[in-house]
């Protein structure tokens, strides 16, 4: 088992980082004092379940985050500087601050720095994640000491439901749109409008043309779906709205 170290104060600790060429850092005080801050930790970059659900999902959550007070988000991993700015770069995830633990200090000092040498990557964090206020942890999610990866509490969902129950999403919201297109914009505007996060799959990125007619029936973006229900395009978005409230 892992300790829980709510209500101690964050590692005192200093991140190198390379940014625009030039070497910077970041420290413990100047992340955490009086401010709100949700930290999520992950073994590695470019991992499976770090890149597909952990790391999406709390950019995908960042607004609603930020109108709870959170100041900022925080992704932390053991890997250095180069590899974490690729990955934020590959990720399109701006809405999270990448910081890279290289050596472990900051993971070593949770002690949560766990040994993959089995898999080949040496020491690495396990994953967990935890709000931090004016430099105290108040509240952790430390995945289970099991085999393998487990990925069940850490969650930016999870993490919304602790902070404010009333603003966790129930409705899966799917957009499927076009770089450039007008209405797009328009649709995604409107969801945003809203406070609604969703997933956007973009036509020549994400999916194809064939995959968008055999799902939606239609080759003209956008096309909207909630929960599996086919909605349309903006104006069928909007004629939605005025019939349904969504949260």
């Amino acid at each position: 088992m892992f300790d829980n170290k709510e209500g101690t104060n964050i590692p005192a600790v200093s991140f190198p980082i390379r940014k625009n060429n030039d070497w910077t850092s970041r420290n413990s005080d100047e992340i955490f004092t009086d401010k709100t801050v949700i930290v999520f930790s992950l073994p590695g970059a470019f991992t499976p379940t770090c890149s597909s659900s952990h790391l999406p999902r709390y950019n995908e959550l960042a607004n609603t985050f930020f109108a709870n007070n959170v100041d900022e988000i925080i992704c932390i991993s053991v890997n250095d500087t180069f590899v974490m700015n690729t990955w934020a770069k590959h990720q399109n995830a701006g809405n999270i601050s990448f910081i890279p633990d290289g050596n472990g200090d900051f993971t070593e000092a949770m002690g949560l720095l766990v040994d993959k040498k089995d898999l080949g990557f040496g020491k690495r964090s396990w994953r967990y994640s935890m709000l931090v206020k004016n430099g105290i942890i108040e509240k952790m999610f430390i995945e289970p000491d099991l085999p393998g990866d487990p990925f069940e509490v850490s969650d930016a969902d999870t993490m919304l439901n602790y902070i404010n129950p009333d603003a966790v999403q129930s409705s899966a919201i799917t957009v499927f749109s076009k770089l450039g297109c007008p209405f797009c914009t328009r649709a995604k505007n409107e969801l945003k409008a809203k406070g609604l996060t969703f997933e956007e799959l973009v036509l020549g990125e994400d999916v194809n043309i064939t995959t968008l007619r055999a799902v939606a029936n239609s080759d003209t973006v956008p096309q909207i779906f909630i929960d599996g229900e086919h909605i349309g395009g903006s104006e069928k978005l909007s004629e939605y709205f005025r019939d349904h409230q969504l949260s």
